[in-house]
């Protein structure tokens, strides 16, 4: 599924959810402190975790950079589209961090920023008439 572009009366933009979960070689020890499956979801701008799971802050730092990339489309043969695991910052361990785009979520220009849109002073089509 790609985000469709809008057209030039619309000022929505769509990202993709993104599950970010803790995968690992079958036998090797994960020193974050993470288990297999552990997951979090980045939905729009909102991470969230499972009630009672944390998520290492060295492993969330090494991906941070990376979520707004993945968040966005691209073209086809950019990496970012493609590739979906990064490692663990530690160089002792081999879990990886698994992202993966699901479905896309729609947000409108004015419901995200107070900057209007260029050649415009329109900041949304909603506040527009105000």
């Amino acid at each position: 599924m790609t985000p469709s572009s809008p057209s030039i009366n619309d000022d929505s933009f769509q990202i993709y959810d993104l599950p970010i979960e803790i995968i690992c070689p079958p036998g090797e020890r994960i020193r974050c402190g993470a288990k297999p499956g552990d997951h979090f979801t980045l939905a729009g701008e909102m991470l969230y975790l499972p009630q009672e799971q944390g998520f290492s802050i060295y492993s969330l730092g090494a991906i941070l950079p990376l979520l707004s990339g993945k968040q966005r489309a691209q073209q086809a043969n950019d990496w970012i589209t493609i590739d979906a695991e990064v490692a663990c910052p530690d160089p002792h361990c081999k879990s990886r961090l698994r992202l993966v785009r699901t479905g896309t979520r729609t947000f409108r220009h004015g419901e995200v920023t107070a900057v209007p849109l260029p050649g415009t002073n329109i900041v949304s089509a909603d506040t527009s008439r105000e």
